[in-house]
């Protein structure tokens, strides 16, 4: 499109496809090449054969669109990215099934990639899907995902499968890239796109951390409630629930960080309604001096009421949980594979 001496004239006969090849160049070849490589191929094809074709474009023509774009975007008072914005977005550009299936990815698990999304995906439900796979895609899939994680997700197929599998990654030979292609796709399609649908907690667990955030007359109440329409949920419930008593499942070093980090006046609180067992625990682990000073502090406290109590021990196990889910502490489990070693 050469210049001509009426910049408006040139503005006006614009089409959409020249106005973005225009944009475009506008914003230089290092944001061209990001936006490009986003692109499906006809789409790069049409943009660049319009911009071989532009010629010089006027410097007015290029003001004119730049605040063009300018007045669209302050138009609508600010730019909105949620899920909603998108998909409408996506909806007049795309056909329907391409945009649910974009959006479902999108609402799966974290990971610029279908791999890193299988990464934060728990080795349960990557177990239950694989299971049904035949025995060479597994074999790929786990040869895709970090080590640790593949070894959690074998342990989770049944016997028989898992040594399949093993065997199926030890012969492995360089995999075509169609082959990867029409797997990756299968997972993106069945697996990620369903597991974005469904709920994959247990509810047992999200019934558990309520009661942990009961005081101990509702968390009494409910549970007896609970009890009476089905015992076998109750027991399960009981043993995901995480309660002060617990932290005696804490090594030393354990309480010892939990110690660093909660104020002192609350620990007293908790620890007047813990058992003797748990006071030593975390007396044990304190100087003589701060033991000494706490025990006084605790004395001099006299009676405390039970809903001061709950309140504080309920917070020491907020932050043991927060530590746990850092890294910074062990809480040991009762099962045998849990057990801390000394």
């Amino acid at each position: 499109m050469a210049a001509t001496k009426d910049g408006k004239d040139d503005f006006r006969k614009l089409t959409g496809v020249q106005k973005s090849a225009i944009f475009l160049m506008a914003l230089g070849e290092e944001t061209v090449t990001k936006l490009f490589s986003m692109m499906e191929e006809d789409e790069i094809r049409e943009i660049s054969s319009i911009m071989s074709s532009l010629g010089q474009v006027n410097s007015e023509v290029v003001e004119r669109l730049l605040m063009e774009f300018a007045e669209q975007v302050s138009a609508s008072g600010a730019l909105v990215g949620n899920y909603d914005s998108t998909e409408r977005l996506l909806t007049k550009a795309l056909g329907k099934g391409r945009v649910d299936a974009i959006m479902e990815e999108i609402r799966g698990p974290a990971g610029r990639t279908t791999w890193d999304k299988l990464g934060n995906v728990s080795e349960e439900v990557l177990a239950n899907f694989l299971k049904n796979e035949y025995p060479q895609t597994v074999a790929v899939v786990l040869s895709k995902i970090k080590p640790d994680h593949a070894a959690r997700v074998l342990m989770n197929l049944p016997e028989d499968l898992s040594m399949e599998v093993m065997m199926r990654m030890i012969s492995m030979e360089s995999i075509k890239k169609d082959v990867m292609d029409g797997i990756e796709k299968t997972l993106r399609m069945e697996f990620m796109s369903n597991l974005a649908k469904r709920q994959t907690r247990d509810s047992h667990e999200i019934i558990a951390e309520i009661f942990n955030n009961f005081d101990r007359n509702a968390e009494a109440k409910f549970m007896g409630k609970l009890e009476e329409r089905s015992k076998e949920a109750a027991e399960r419930v009981r043993a995901l629930m995480f309660t002060f008593e617990d932290l005696q499942k804490i090594d030393k070093n354990g309480i010892q960080t939990l110690l660093r980090g909660i104020d002192k006046d609350k620990l007293g609180i908790a620890l007047k309604g813990a058992s003797d067992p748990l006071k030593q625990l975390f007396l044990g682990n304190m100087s003589e001096r701060a033991a000494k000073i706490l025990k006084e502090d605790m004395e001099a406290m006299g009676p405390v009421r039970i809903k001061d109590v709950d309140e504080a021990q309920q917070y020491i196990v907020s932050q043991a949980k927060d530590l746990a889910a850092k890294g910074e502490i062990i809480i040991a489990g009762d099962s045998e594979e849990e057990q801390l070693i000394y």
